[in-house]
């Protein structure tokens, strides 16, 4: 079960960056981005301490969290603070795939529950873009308005 501690402690420490780096974006926001950003410090820290619990229960050792952890940006606008936090989950969720490795299918099953939390955190703080699912067509074009007289094809005629 060694293996199993060792992918904890790297969620662990991936959940460690994201309360940090939520903290940074819920000081820097405001309005429904700043509440976005609240719920997901929330929930990342709900998962460091189950993750802590976890570590413990298998005879292993947490981590700490740094006291400061390098972000790959410093949000100075709305759009960089959901640019962080969209890093941010994107990569919790490659820390938590080691994790749908492990030998415990319990810790699979917790895993693969929080990679989709964190995708789900990471489209809800995007910006809605409405594109069909590949193989799909797009949006159909506007239909021609019965009042415009039909596009006569410019065949040549004669002969």
């Amino acid at each position: 079960m060694s293996g199993d501690v060792e992918r904890l402690g790297k969620a662990l420490a991936a959940e460690h960056a994201a309360v940090f780096a939520y903290g940074l974006i819920g000081a820097r926001t405001s309005g429904t981005l700043r509440t976005k950003a609240a719920r997901a410090f929330d929930a990342h820290r709900a998962r460091r301490d189950q993750l802590r619990t976890l570590i413990t229960a298998r005879g292993g050792r947490p981590a700490e969290a740094e006291a400061s952890y390098s972000l790959p940006l410093v949000p100075s606008t709305p759009a960089d603070a959901v640019r962080l936090a969209v890093q941010i989950e994107t990569g919790m969720t490659a820390a938590y795939l080691e994790l749908v490795a492990a030998d415990d299918a319990a810790l699979r099953k917790y895993a693969a529950l929080a990679m989709q939390e964190a995708v789900a955190r990471s489209y809800a703080l995007r910006p809605a873009v409405g594109t069909a699912f590949p193989g799909m067509p797009g949006a159909a074009s506007p239909a021609p308005s019965p009042a415009s007289p039909p596009a006569s094809p410019s065949t040549p005629t004669g002969g």
